[in-house]
């Protein structure tokens, strides 16, 4: 028996009895629970920790068997979390999402936001004008038919804002479920194209932004542009925010795929996922909110004042939500 393998064995016989007894202390936690732990077993388990974590330290250091050092990070790690790892509630961990997690892993992504929302904002702007100087232009980005469309008139493209109707809560949850469908699976879309360095998911942003600036053309030129911004915007600037950030969240999965730095491309990407995680977690949230106003409040609201107030409100909400700074929010 070589000397490196006896130093192994060694080390491991003056040693495992305590890894044992904190192996069966984690086992029975994990399973039961830390209140199924005696007293005995909670004043143990931070001292034999320590040592577990200290046997790991001289394990590295000597260079031990890597089924000792195998099994002494899998020990340690699952001894961590019920030592100094928070046990909270499953509403405790939906509350820390929303007062925490999701605006921090937002205000992480300035940059992939700006850039997804330059992506379609910019494609928007740029089908806006373009459809201005000459409509032919909406018929290239609107392959399919649409009574919205340059050749309809005036009174025609108005009356598609406004709605007299007042019993229709069926169709209408029938529609926001349809809206939140169409648009999740949109979101969802640009946050897993991200992994082809993020050219897809610029591709569809901009893609989306010239549908909706050619749209908008549309009743601008007709002189309907500030009622269709009342009547796009009370759910719109939910919607299109979510979209910016599920955008966000691709990019930064793209970004760490084409600049991983000294990381492997993988553990690059595996990092960025985290956070994008959270984000696109939220985006379909939010979705879900703008799905219901434009299913129900665009539909039953009919005053452009009412709707510039919702939609104006509803920025303020998730800016100061996202960028307010966090000790500011938590104080206030």
């Amino acid at each position: 028996m070589n000397d490196r393998v006896m130093k192994s064995y060694r080390f491991r016989e003056e040693r495992e009895g305590d890894w044992e007894r904190l192996d069966l202390i984690v086992t029975r936690a994990e399973k039961r629970g830390v209140k199924a732990l005696s007293d005995e077993d909670m004043t143990a388990l931070p001292r034999l920790y320590r040592q577990a974590v200290s046997s790991l330290s001289m394990a590295r250091s000597i260079s031990l068997d890597q089924n000792v050092l195998a099994y002494l990070e899998t020990l340690c790690a699952r001894a961590y979390f019920f030592v100094y790892g928070t046990r909270a509630s499953m509403g405790q961990r939906i509350a820390q999402y929303f007062r925490r997690d999701w605006p921090d892993a937002v205000q992480g992504a300035l940059r992939p936001t700006l850039l997804a929302a330059l992506c379609l904002f910019g494609g928007g702007l740029l089908a806006f004008f373009l459809c201005l100087q000459d409509m032919e232009w909406y018929w290239t980005f609107h392959q399919g038919w649409d009574p919205r469309n340059p050749d309809a008139s005036y009174d025609s493209l108005r009356d598609t804002l406004y709605t007299e109707e007042t019993n229709i809560a069926d169709m209408l949850a029938a529609f926001a479920a349809q809206l939140f469908s169409h648009n999740s699976g949109i979101a969802i879309f640009a946050f897993a194209l991200g992994f082809c360095f993020g050219i897809p998911t610029a591709v569809l942003l901009v893609y989306n932004g010239v549908y909706l600036g050619s749209f908008f053309a549309v009743f601008w030129q007709k002189g309907l542009g500030a009622e269709l911004t009342g009547w796009l915007f009370i759910h719109g600037v939910t919607e299109l925010f979510a979209i910016v950030l599920a955008g966000a969240a691709g990019f930064m999965i793209g970004g760490a795929v084409a600049f991983p730095g000294t990381k492997s491309r993988m553990q690059s990407m595996k990092e960025a996922g985290h956070s994008a995680a959270l984000v696109i977690i939220g985006a379909v949230i939010m979705l879900f909110v703008a799905a219901l106003l434009e299913g129900f409040g665009r539909q039953m609201i009919n005053a452009d004042m009412t709707r510039y107030v919702i939609a104006i409100g509803s920025l303020l909400f998730w800016l100061v939500y996202f960028y307010w700074p966090r000790g500011q929010r938590e104080a206030a």
